[in-house]
C-alpha cells in the first residue's frame, strides 16, 4: 500500500494542478519516508529474530555436546543457524559439524535434515 502511495502521489503531481509547487513534492517525499520507515522496521524486527534464532540454536547445542566442542560450532554463519533450526535434537550435532566442515548453506542445511522440527513460531 505504501509503495502504491508513492506511485499515486507521483501521478497526481505529474496531473494535478492542486499538486503544484512545494505542496506535491512534500506529499512525494512523505510518501517516500513512509515507505522508508515501514521498510526499515521490517528489517528490523527481522533481524532481531534472526538473531534469537542464533541465539536459541547456540544454546541448544551447547546442551547437547560438551564445552570443549563448543569451540569447534564458533564458525557457523546465521545464514546456517537459520537452517538448523528445523533439525531434530538427535542430528543437530552432526549436521552442525557438517555444515562448517562443508561449508552449507542455509538451503543445502535445510535438505539434508532428516527429521523435520516445525518451526511454527516464526514472525
Amino acid at each position: 500500500m505504501l509503495l502504491a502511495n508513492i506511485v499515486v502521489t507521483g501521478i497526481n503531481y505529474a496531473h494535478s494542478h492542486a499538486y503544484t509547487g512545494f505542496g506535491g513534492i512534500w506529499s512525494i517525499l512523505i510518501a517516500v519516508a513512509l515507505f522508508f520507515l515501514a521498510l526499515k522496521a521490517r528489517m528490523y524486527a527481522l533481524g532481531d529474530q534472526d538473531r534469537i534464532i542464533r541465539l536459541e540454536e547456540r544454546l541448544r547445542l551447547a546442551s547437547m555436546i560438551p564445552a570443549e566442542q563448543m569451540a569447534e560450532l564458533d564458525s557457523l554463519t546465521m545464514r546456517q543457524y537459520i537452517g538448523l533450526r528445523f533439525a531434530s535434537n538427535p542430528e543437530l550435532p552432526a549436521l552442525a559439524r557438517r555444515a562448517i566442515r562443508e561449508k552449507l548453506t542455509e538451503k543445502q542445511i535445510k535438505e539434508a535434515i532428516v527429521s523435520w522440527r516445525a518451526d511454527n513460531n516464526r514472525i
